[in-house]
């Protein structure tokens, strides 16, 4: 057996049955798209028994983070309780290949009593699911990726990609965001770069280390190893909350080292930067870090401000996950 050549004909035959799916699109698909979009406290209902529930579970994740409601319902689970998740008003979008599966039609009746829509995602346009659909979307395929048939492949590729095919049709008709997206993936890497502000990373209180202009260089150094932040704020008061006059930054320190003679007769004020780069408590994140990254001389350490006064510290370490 040519194991590379098997591989690639599952891809071959999939890709054919995909093109015929796709030809079969009709109006019965924006039929649906304009049922679904024009429900507003109501939600998507998908159900399914084996490898199609599997599919069901999938497309169901896809609509709940991307603007549509929508949940799946084991089509076995239903008949014992699980029908009280579909209310007067759902649209339950029923998939089966076959269209004939028993535990799919053993709750067609029952569903229509709730009083939620059928839809019917099946391969069989003259099966008992169809006749029980208000709407049909014909995933029916030819042939599966298989020379016994008998496991779903093609069927179950076709049925998942028209699953997304009306998640996009749902996101562009609802103007679904990128903003809208980081909101229901707060944890993943464009939720963090859009939902974060640096006053949810910065460092305040007792880890932010900051001092008046009048400071001995002795109680500056201390501060410096002491908070370990890459730098010293400088503010009128000497406290958070106070006038931010500068910063101090370990480099600094360096550059003053150079006049060891005079270094331990510094204050603060000697050696500081007199108008630091800071950044705003509402600022994005993202901001911060491109701050500190797109200048000719990058920056490690910003004081962060609130109307000019001096309220945390936020470090390049505190943003390298938003990249």
């Amino acid at each position: 057996m040519d194991i590379l050549k098997e591989a690639r004909n599952v891809f071959d035959i999939e890709i054919s049955e995909l093109e015929k799916v796709k030809n079969k699109i009709n109006g019965e698909l924006e039929k649906l798209a304009v049922m679904i979009n024009s429900i507003r406290n109501n939600k998507v209902v998908i159900t399914g028994i084996g490898k199609s529930g599997i599919i069901g579970k999938k497309i169901a994740a896809t609509m709940a983070s991307t603007g549509t409601t929508a949940i799946f319902v084991n089509a076995a689970e239903a008949l014992h309780g699980d029908l009280g998740m579909i209310n007067n008003g759902d649209v339950v979008i029923a998939i089966s290949n076959s269209g004939n599966s028993d535990e799919i039609l053993s709750i067609m009746t029952p569903i229509k009593k709730i009083g939620a829509e059928i839809v019917a995602f099946t391969g069989n346009r003259n099966s008992a699911l169809a006749r029980h659909a208000k709407l049909v979307i014909d995933i029916g395929v030819e042939k599966e990726a298989n020379e016994l048939g008998t496991a779903p492949m093609s069927s179950t590729t076709a049925t998942l990609v028209m699953g997304d095919a009306l998640s996009v049709v749902l996101m562009k008709m609802k103007n679904f965001t990128e903003n809208d997206f980081a909101k229901y993936h707060p944890g993943g890497s464009l939720g963090k770069r859009l939902l974060l502000t640096v006053s949810d990373l910065m460092h305040t209180g007792n880890e932010l280390p900051i001092l008046s202009e009048d400071t001995e260089i002795e109680n500056v150094l201390l501060v410096l190893t002491e908070k370990k932040m890459g730098a010293v704020c400088i503010s009128e008061t000497g406290k958070e909350n106070g006038k931010l006059k500068g910063i101090i930054t370990e480099g600094d320190i360096r550059r003053a080292l150079v006049h060891k003679e005079k270094f331990f007769s510094y204050k603060a004020k000697d050696i500081m930067i007199n108008t630091p780069i800071a950044i705003d408590k509402d600022a994005m994140a993202m901001d911060a870090l491109n701050l500190m990254e797109n200048r000719k001389s990058q920056i490690n350490v910003l004081p962060v401000v609130e109307n000019g006064n001096v309220v945390g510290i936020i470090r390049i370490h505190d943003l390298i996950g938003l990249r």
